[in-house]
């Protein structure tokens, strides 16, 4: 109770006034100004127990979306497709939709079912159009290789894929073994431009024994451009019983390596030509 000579002596009568107004709409700043008090503290115990007026309150950004959210709802939608659809949390969704009744299934299970696999197929065709579009891309950007980026890719493929000769083992020979047919073919270029003809390469195949091996050295001979009987003997692979080979089916073709006579020289070159790339690469770190 205010003290009988203060300012706010009457306070039952001023909080009389205080709820009409309350409950007329007004504000506390509005109340404040009209019963002309300016105390915080009295002026919430002159209100108190009364809910301030609607237009008052600070509108919730996310009131609009928890509308619509179960409106959605309330029309069948699952978490999923309201979630999507109003780009918030699952959690919020929840929140806001728990008090719904859960929505019967549009589709049966064979429906829904069908209806998965035709997403999945449409984002499939999707990823790989974007796959596509890619790599075509960056064919076109490489254009036609100059002689100079020709050597250095040949240089860079035979370091990674060919035979090297080793301190403990010298063998300075091209020696190039691969399964990749583009492989193979960037390889024939390389030699092409090194001045290598066919008649000094020695050409065999290199497959398990339990394939194809005459269709092998048929698909490897229309790759190169030679006969079949320009190759050498296969090499036939033994099969380990204990290992699940991978490699198998219509489509395995073996590995075909390629043999360089005369070409000690070449393999020189070709190795000096990768330490080469080595120095520049350490000189730009």
């Amino acid at each position: 109770m205010a003290h009988p000579h203060s300012k706010y002596a009457d306070f039952e009568g001023l909080r009389t006034q205080a709820v009409a107004l309350r409950r007329a709409g007004y504000s506390l700043r509005q109340i404040s100004d009209e019963l002309k008090v300016y105390s915080n503290n009295v002026l919430s115990r002159l209100v108190k127990g009364e809910p301030p007026p609607a237009w008052t309150k600070r509108p919730n950004a996310k009131d609009d979306l928890r509308a619509r959210a179960r409106e959605l709802r309330l029309q069948g939608w699952t978490y999923d497709q309201i979630e999507r659809e109003l780009g918030c949390s699952r959690s919020s969704v929840s929140l806001w939709v728990r008090d719904l009744p859960k929505p019967k299934p549009r589709n049966t299970p064979e429906e829904q079912r069908a209806l998965m696999n035709a997403g999945l197929a449409q984002l499939r065709k999707a990823q790989d159009d974007e796959r596509t579009q890619a790599k075509e891309a960056a064919a076109a950007a490489v254009g036609k290789l100059s002689e100079r980026e020709l050597f250095i890719t040949g240089v860079a493929l035979y370091w990674a894929e060919g035979a090297k000769s080793k301190p403990y083992r010298r063998s300075e020979a091209l020696h190039f073994i691969n399964s990749d047919p583009n492989v193979i073919k960037v390889f024939l270029r390389w030699l092409e431009l090194l001045g290598v003809s066919r008649d000094r390469l020695t050409l065999r195949v290199s497959i398990h024994e339990s394939a194809d091996v005459r269709g092998a050295e048929q698909y490897w001979a229309d790759i190169v451009g030679v006969e079949t009987s320009a190759f050498s003997k296969a090499t036939l692979k033994k099969h380990n019983p204990r290992t699940v080979r991978k490699n198998t089916g219509d489509t395995y073709r073996g590995c075909l390596v390629i043999y360089v006579r005369r070409s000690a020289d070449l393999y020189r070159r070709m190795e000096g030509a990768w330490y080469g790339i080595v120095l520049d690469g350490d000189s730009t770190s």
